[in-house]
């Protein structure tokens, strides 16, 4: 029967719903047969419209036994079959079949359900008839990217080595910096359709084992399909996933996940990401910076000061423009309040209404220069922020004012130097101004005050968010708005729970100012 909708297409019921596709499930226990025929039978079975699965038959040279060998086409490494699995079964004669193959990871299985997840990561299996056991052989070889400067962390003395789509580079990273026999790691495997290894890094003496474990079962809670990046994981393990604040922090710098490591916090790795995931985090660690611990301390701690100043101008400064040109114009100095109604006198909108409109301006010109092609984001930064900006003050929409503020607002969020606590940031500057578009100063008071009690009450892996100034520890300053001196730091921030608190001895330079 033919319906038609109001937009006046014409849709037709079909008569009967296509049944949807349901792969047939491999029991863990389900053996392999010590015939090759039918497992090659069997194989064909289990993957179906599957043209890159390669089957290469082999006969023996020792034993004149037929082999079969399987392998994916890209996830292996060409080279390695070639000349370390098929030529020596073929030209090689020196007893054993086996001992001829000269890749390094060779692993008996006998059961289905391992030897399907085997060849789908990039291994290769070798079937020999009359066994009733199949061999994986490490012959991994997937594309892969050469190890880069980090994008989004960009790094003036620090090293310039960021993390891969691999993880065991990203482990053979941190490792280079951590190379001590309790670093240690711990394997899950997340999504039943993605099968991603997550890797748990810690320091095994120093590692809180309530956190790890904590960390751990929120991991092995996840029920999905599968997980793409660290950012996904994020969201299924965070404490509080309606805060616009980031309980977790992430990176894509070795340097700075060895050192989060050694204060006894823990890393997770996912492999295909560039990047980690370093918990139990405080407000504080955002703040941070390599580059903080590769300067002087003076310097360093004129750094972190500048970005808390940033921090609150970046989220307070146009609903402070909003509720003192709205509300509170008695507060403006006369010169000041003379020089605004001159240049607000033509403006048709409020100061509300101003300040939103140049916000959400601003912003599509920043994902606009994210998402297009280096060159062509330059431009059109410099268009916008050039042509656009004095073509809407030449028309009397916007007064100069409030480009002033609103240009003051994103070089303070660009001072931020965790990109994950700037979206955040840029969330709260909206609902700042509402707040003081409706009630004033009082709404900007309340507003912080409100802003204030979250943080306290947040926690990350049960650690407080607000850490050591909520709880008060006034012992732990040294790195939080201030950097003091390395050989001042000699424990390990409270926030980690760490096993052993000393990280350092008496360090002080033994020079006239001592």
């Amino acid at each position: 029967m033919r319906i038609t909708s109001w937009f006046g297409r014409k849709k037709y019921a079909h008569t009967s719903k296509p049944k949807p596709y349901v792969a047939s499930p491999i029991a863990a226990s389900e053996p392999i047969s010590d015939q090759l025929e039918h497992n090659l039978l069997h194989l064909g079975q289990l993957f179906t419209d599957t043209p890159d699965l390669n089957i290469r038959h082999i006969p023996l040279r020792d034993t004149g036994e037929l082999a079969a060998l399987v392998y994916i086409e890209g996830l292996t490494d060409k080279n390695a079959i070639n000349n370390n699995v098929i030529n020596p079964l073929l030209h090689r004669a020196d007893g054993s079949s086996l001992s001829s193959i000269t890749v390094g990871r060779i692993t008996k299985l006998r059961d289905w359900a391992p030897i399907t997840s085997a060849i789908l990561k990039g291994s290769s299996i070798l079937f020999i008839d009359g066994q009733p056991d199949a061999f994986m052989l490490g012959t991994e070889g997937w594309p892969q990217r050469a190890i880069e400067d980090p994008q989004m962390e960009t790094s003036l003395k620090g090293a310039h080595q960021g993390f891969v789509e691999s993880i065991e580079q990203n482990i053979a990273l941190i490792r280079r910096y951590l190379p001590h026999r309790e670093l240690k790691i711990r394997n899950h495997q997340v999504g039943r359709r993605g099968d991603s290894r997550v890797g748990v890094m810690y320091l095994a003496d120093v590692a809180h084992p309530e956190v790890l474990r904590e960390m751990e079962e929120r991991i092995d809670r996840i029920d999905i399909d599968v997980i793409i990046n660290t950012g996904e994981l994020v969201e299924l393990i965070e404490d509080n996933p309606f805060s616009p604040f980031p309980q977790f922090m992430l990176t894509e710098r070795p340097d700075t996940a060895a050192s989060q490591v050694a204060q006894g916090r823990i890393v997770v790795l996912v492999d295909r990401s560039p990047s980690v995931i370093v918990g139990p985090s405080t407000f504080t660690s955002f703040f941070q910076s390599v580059d903080d611990y590769s300067t002087r301390w003076s310097i360093a701690t004129f750094i972190r000061l500048l970005r808390f100043f940033a921090f609150f101008v970046a989220i307070s400064l146009p609903a402070f423009y909003i509720a003192i040109t709205s509300y509170h114009f008695e507060l403006i100095p006369v010169k000041l309040l003379l020089t605004i109604g001159e240049y607000r006198g033509s403006v048709p909108f409020s100061p509300f209404i101003e300040a939103v409109f140049m916000e959400i301006t601003l912003e599509m010109m920043r994902e606009a220069g994210v998402r297009l092609p280096a060159p062509v984001g330059q431009t059109v930064g410099i268009v916008g922020g050039i042509v656009i900006g004095q073509a809407i003050v030449q028309a009397g929409l916007i007064s100069n004012i409030m480009v002033i503020v609103v240009a003051f607002t994103a070089i303070a969020s660009f001072i931020l130097p965790n990109y994950d606590l700037v979206a955040g940031v840029r969330l709260i500057r909206f609902l700042m101004m509402i707040a003081a578009s409706l009630f004033g100063l009082f709404g900007i008071v309340v507003s912080l005050m409100v802003l204030t009690g979250h943080l306290i009450a947040l926690e990350s892996l049960g650690t407080p968010f607000g850490s050591p100034f909520a709880p008060l520890r006034l012992s732990e300053w040294k790195d939080t708005f201030v950097r003091a001196p390395l050989w001042k730091m000699t424990k390990r921030p409270h926030s980690t729970r760490a096993v052993q608190s000393t990280r350092q001895g008496d360090n002080q330079p033994e020079g006239d100012g001592k």
